[in-house]
């Protein structure tokens, strides 16, 4: 991927290149703040380790390989990649913290999300034809950047429903990102994917929010909530200056109500407002594992030792210590997609997308324009 410029004002994906000069701790008042350099140096460098991550696995995205083995390629690219930046350490301790932000997922056509299997449990093998989701992030310094992409498996063009759907996500997350801008309202936006939904005939899937992020807060207060019900509803809210989202734009082609099954959940994320006095030993040492290399970011049982994993965290979700991210699935034979991508809401008024992978081949008309108006 060709470097793109430095400059702050430049919207497109970019790649920047760092060096290991040892820098001052923000404290918590300025630690997002977009004028430092720092920071924006930061959420760069995580986002292009985000793209190469994505890149890696759209590469071995090939019919008769295993969805662990798309896991595993993404997950390994990102902890290469940090280990190579950010080294210092004072009186031993590391100075920056960097690593996965979210474990790489691999969910296929109707799977709606958060599919990383156990090496010994996964049971999916791509084919052909298959509709494919990437979902993956990286933090530097708990500077987070995530990014999400769908793709058909063995490079065959999308066809019919297939390519109703990805359109109609990738034109709504198109959409969104020239919607966010200072003064923006996140109903605004919901509005809008539900428009392009309507236009492909597809349906926002429910349950799924955008969120604002801010340092080691993968999902800080702000929302954009993918579907809007009687039920499912957020806080109206603004967007504004250093302000930095995830855009998670996932569509359906059917109801878009999606529903867990027998997977086992293998992605959590550490609750730190809950405290319990675990009582068993296996519990004990995952959760002080875990603590120690996930203290806020999502991480996957896979990621340590499974026959130890798999046993410490039941206490531990019993008790609340950890928030789930279950795999859900659509009705058999819909399909789904997802595109999801990082944005810093610059002081320059720029919005500065960091993360994304290529667009779709367009099919049809070009239904984006007969959607939604953006000012």
């Amino acid at each position: 991927m060709p470097k793109a410029d430095k400059k702050e004002e430049d919207d497109d994906v970019s790649s920047v290149e760092i060096d290991d000069a040892e820098e001052a701790e923000p404290d918590e008042a300025t630690s997002n703040d977009l004028t430092n350099p720092d920071i924006v140096t930061k959420y760069r460098t995580a986002g292009d380790i985000a793209n190469k991550a994505l890149a890696a696995v759209l590469a071995v995205c090939v019919p008769g390989k295993l969805c662990v083995e798309l896991c595993n390629t993404g997950d390994d690219y990102i902890n290469e990649a940090v280990s190579k930046i950010y080294n210092q350490k004072k009186d031993g301790k590391k100075l920056v913290e960097k690593g996965i932000a979210f474990p790489t997922c691999i969910s296929v056509n109707n799977c709606v999300g958060h599919y990383s299997p156990l090496v010994s449990e996964d049971k999916v093998t791509l084919v052909e034809g298959d509709l494919v989701k990437i979902d993956l992030g990286v933090h530097v310094d708990g500077y987070v950047a995530v990014v999400a992409h769908t793709a058909i498996v063995g490079g065959v063009k999308a066809e019919g429903r297939k390519a109703d759907v990805i359109m109609a996500a990738w034109t709504a997350s198109e959409v969104a990102q020239r919607m966010l801008k200072e003064g923006a309202k996140n109903n605004e936006i919901t509005k809008a994917i539900a428009t392009i939904a309507e236009s492909f005939k597809c349906t926002p899937v429910e349950g799924v929010l955008s969120h604002q992020m801010k340092r080691f807060v993968i999902d800080a207060n702000k929302t954009i909530i993918n579907k809007m019900t009687a039920e499912q509803q957020v806080p109206e809210n603004t967007i504004d200056k250093n302000d930095v989202f995830a855009i998670d734009v996932v569509m359906s082609t059917g109801e878009g109500k999606p529903k867990q099954l027998d997977d086992r959940t293998t992605v959590h994320k550490r609750n730190v407002e809950e405290k319990y006095s675990l009582k068993m030993k296996a519990s004990r040492a995952f959760f002080s594992e875990v603590n120690e290399r996930f203290p806020t970011m999502p991480f996957t049982l896979r990621a340590g030792n499974e026959r130890e994993w798999r046993m410490g965290i039941i206490e531990c979700v019993k008790h609340n210590l950890f928030i789930e991210y279950p795999v859900l699935y659509e009705q058999k034979d819909e399909f789904v997609a997802q595109y999801k991508f990082t944005a810093m809401m610059m002081p320059s008024d720029k919005t500065v997308r960091i993360t994304g992978g290529p667009p779709p081949e367009k099919e049809g008309d070009d239904k984006e324009a007969e959607a939604v108006e953006v000012s």
